[in-house]
């Protein structure tokens, strides 16, 4: 067997690689620049680099050829976010995985994206980023639609991993405090990549068993409060997480742009519980598991 990995030197596509490599499935790690350490280090491990664009269908055509599954993770352009790159990358792919006859795709999506995000208040209104969320669903769409055997897609919550080094939600916390607008009852729904990952290579590896599924994902449901005092019992420092309006934040230098995105978590929250990845019987990692991992 063998998989073409999309994104494989980031956080869900080298993951995904690692996860496939441990069962000793092949791995063709599609990237930009085969001379990369992320790079090397996959190709050490055993897959192999390809270079392709999701900006060039012709490279993607290539790249799937002769695969019998791929994973996907789109990415926008970060210069252009009103713009539609996500959209037209992840309809590149799409295409290039049926015209190379691949019968089985894993897409990347996020938490809530479709029938949530509709649904949720606010909507109706325009308060929240419609850009961001029709483009995540569109794709969501155009994979359910594509005709494929086997097909999946997973919807991730907040990254574990968005907490080491700087984050648009949450600061640099390294000096011992989180800047972020998080209301005090507002618990976020956090998702190891690693265990991305591995679902992923769960849907790729058993045919049949996630097939035609929206899998929410998360791994623990956290305040920012409970989240400091992990952090602090795990590194034995003193961390905090002051609760702050969202002007408040942004005075203490978080980025307005972030303020939309908060707002929208504290009062519709998110779809991915615990609860759904363990009933399909996908491990996930709590957070003082994933903590004590980390910086331990």
């Amino acid at each position: 067997m063998a998989v073409l990995v999309i994104g494989a030197t980031g956080k869900q596509g080298g993951a995904t690689a690692r996860a496939l490599l441990n069962r000793g499935v092949g791995v063709r790690a599609l990237v930009r620049d085969t001379g990369t350490d992320a790079a090397l280090a996959l190709r050490e491990r055993g897959a192999e680099l390809v270079r392709g664009d999701l900006d060039d269908p012709a490279s993607l055509l290539a790249a799937a050829t002769g695969m019998d599954g791929v994973f996907s993770v789109p990415f926008p352009d970060l210069a252009d976010l009103a713009g539609d790159a996500e959209l037209r990358r992840g309809r590149n792919v799409i295409e290039a995985v049926r015209k190379a006859g691949v019968p089985h795709l894993v897409h990347s999506s996020v938490s809530g994206a479709g029938d949530f995000h509709r649904n949720q208040p606010g909507w109706a209104e325009g308060r929240w980023d419609r850009h961001y969320w029709e483009s995540k669903a569109g794709i969501d769409e155009l994979v359910r639609t594509a005709g494929f055997a086997h097909w999946t897609i997973l919807k991730p919550a907040t990254f574990m991993e968005n907490l080491l080094g700087w984050s648009y939600l949450f600061g640099d916390w390294s000096s011992g405090t989180f800047v972020t607008g998080f209301a005090k009852d507002t618990r976020i729904a956090w998702i190891a990549v690693d265990d991305i990952g591995e679902a992923a290579a769960t849907a790729l590896t058993n045919p049949g068993r996630l097939d035609g599924m929206d899998v929410e994902l998360a791994g623990d449901l956290r305040t920012m409060t409970e989240v400091a005092a992990i952090l602090s019992e795990v590194t034995g420092r003193t961390i905090t997480a002051p609760i702050l309006t969202l002007p408040e934040a942004v005075e203490r230098g978080a980025p307005p742009f972030m303020v939309n995105a908060v707002e929208q978590l504290n009062e519709n929250g998110s779809p991915a519980r615990p609860e759904i990845p363990h009933a399909l019987g996908l491990p996930t990692t709590d957070f003082r598991t994933w903590a004590r991992r980390t910086f331990a």
